[in-house]
């Protein structure tokens, strides 16, 4: 179902259900043979969602070698991924940077796995109902941040800097925030209110992290949900539930159509020196063997990181 202004969902529903895929996806990258990443909570996590194949993927129960779409490979695009912002935090606190904001948090563990300095606060921002679940089975798991973690539950169509500064987020000092997998499922106008509202409570010195977003083409849009269920027909085929059949979602009718500034140009026209890296760089620099041609249905990703004044 296509999405609508006032929609809600939770981890196996809607653009809710793509939380759950990237954990399970970090889950199989950190039972890899030489790990680029290591996540002890997303096999958990998604053990705890209950979608019986995304489970079966993240515990290693399923075997896909060999197939077109093998999710073992498209692992190591998440991985290479979520090492990004790994280190893009690593590289903020290293500069001293001491306050953190992750935005449509989902599974993201990065609060109880990554080494912090101990005076950091971070910050996570979702739907009320994910922050208490994550929260809940981290707890049970015996979890806990060994810094300062203030989980937020808010819709980001709400107001969230208003929430944020409720929970003792100080904009005078420098930030380092990511929006990791979010900015297209976000409606063109709310992607450029979120950033304007970064940059309005980031002081000098602040940083970002995120895709760089452009506008998807009809053209585009139907590559990817021709891939989508050309993968989805082969998992079915080899009794597996894919990721429409496990949760019947059209991933494309999670997209808002519309013409969008690349969040690299919004940025930089407000101030940010904005690098960029291409999905395929990292693979390089992360020692991964290069991606299957079209095993990626949104092509060679850019990422971008942005310092502030």
């Amino acid at each position: 179902m296509a999405r609508t202004d006032n929609d809600t969902w939770d981890l196996a529903s809607s653009v809710g259900v793509t939380a759950t895929v990237v954990a399970m996806q970090r889950a199989m990258a950190t039972r890899g043979p030489r790990p680029l990443i290591y996540d002890p909570y997303a096999e958990p996590l998604v053990s705890a969602v209950g979608l019986d194949a995304f489970t079966r993927y993240a515990r290693g129960e399923i075997d896909t070698d060999g197939a077109p779409f093998d999710v073992h490979r498209m692992s190591d695009g998440i991985a290479a991924r979520t090492k990004y912002f790994d280190d893009f935090f690593a590289d903020a606190t290293a500069a001293g940077i001491r306050q953190a904001v992750i935005f449509a948090s989902g599974l993201d563990a990065r609060a109880y796995r990554l080494r912090w300095p101990a005076d950091t606060t971070v910050y996570e921002l979702d739907q009320p109902q994910v922050i208490e679940f994550k929260t809940g089975v981290l707890a049970d798991q015996g979890a806990a941040p060994a810094i300062e973690h203030r989980p937020i539950g808010i819709d980001l169509r709400d107001d969230w800097p208003a929430a944020l500064r409720a929970n003792g987020f100080d904009p005078s000092q420098p930030t380092a925030w990511i929006a990791e997998g979010l900015l297209v499922y976000l409606p063109p106008d709310a992607q450029d209110r979120l950033l304007d509202n970064v940059t309005a409570l980031s002081a000098p010195g602040s940083r970002i992290a995120a895709e760089n977003t452009g506008t998807l083409t009809p053209d585009e849009l139907a590559r990817i949900g021709d891939q989508m269920r050309s993968a989805q027909e082969q998992w079915q085929g080899k009794g597996i539930d894919g990721f429409g059949s496990a949760t019947d979602i059209d991933i494309t009718e999670l997209f808002y159509a519309g013409e969008r500034t690349e969040s690299a140009v919004f940025l930089a026209d407000r101030g940010w020196a904005v690098t960029l890296h291409k999905s395929s760089e990292l693979y390089a620099a992360y020692g991964l063997e290069p991606p299957i041609e079209g095993l990626s249905a949104f092509g060679d990703i850019t990422y971008l990181t942005a310092i502030l004044g």
